[in-house]
């Protein structure tokens, strides 16, 4: 068996000049890296790839450390944007008067959801109901299809149905 030796590097900076980090050579190692396997080398852009990542993350890391050490704010530290959805929800919230009933109305709708998706389940479990759930719903469908959908007159009145409630909900514009 071979023997290989490889050398594990740490680099570290003590100094302050200013109250400012250390400036260090791109060529400075700044992270525990780890030798690859001799007999199975990855891809040149890969690797070439990984270790840029590495040693960027390892350099930003480094500068917020020597930041924090300072006292200094780190320069990526920038508030954050809150989304436009999330002010949009937070306006509404303000705008309500009743906050009490409308956290309760939103439990029980959470409550609701929670034993309908039990209850379907459990009746998911029961071995023969899905079955004949399954063929009501294809009865059902194809008989829908028979009454509305194959002719042509039943077509129109099924579609003219359908644009009357639309504008009952919706009014007329």
């Amino acid at each position: 068996m071979a023997s290989t030796s490889s050398a594990l590097t740490i680099s570290s900076s003590s100094t302050l000049v200013d109250g400012k980090a250390p400036r260090q050579s791109p060529t400075s190692p700044q992270c525990v890296s780890l030798p690859t396997l001799p007999t199975l080398p990855p891809p040149l852009v890969q690797t070439q790839n990984r270790s840029w990542k590495t040693t960027a993350n390892c350099r930003k890391s480094a500068r917020n450390v020597m930041a924090m050490a300072t006292g200094e704010a780190p320069a990526e530290v920038a508030p954050t944007e809150v989304p436009e959805f999330v002010k949009t929800i937070q306006e509404t919230w303000d705008k309500v008067d009743d906050k009490y009933a409308v956290s309760s109305l939103a439990l029980a709708g959470v409550v609701a959801l929670w034993a309908s998706v039990g209850l379907i389940s459990a009746i998911d479990r029961l071995p023969l109901i899905p079955g004949i759930l399954e063929v009501v719903g294809i009865g059902y469908t194809g008989w829908f299809a028979y009454k509305n959908i194959v002719f042509e007159p039943d077509r129109v009145a099924l579609v003219r149905k359908i644009k009357e409630t639309y504008s009952e909900i919706i009014g007329s514009s």
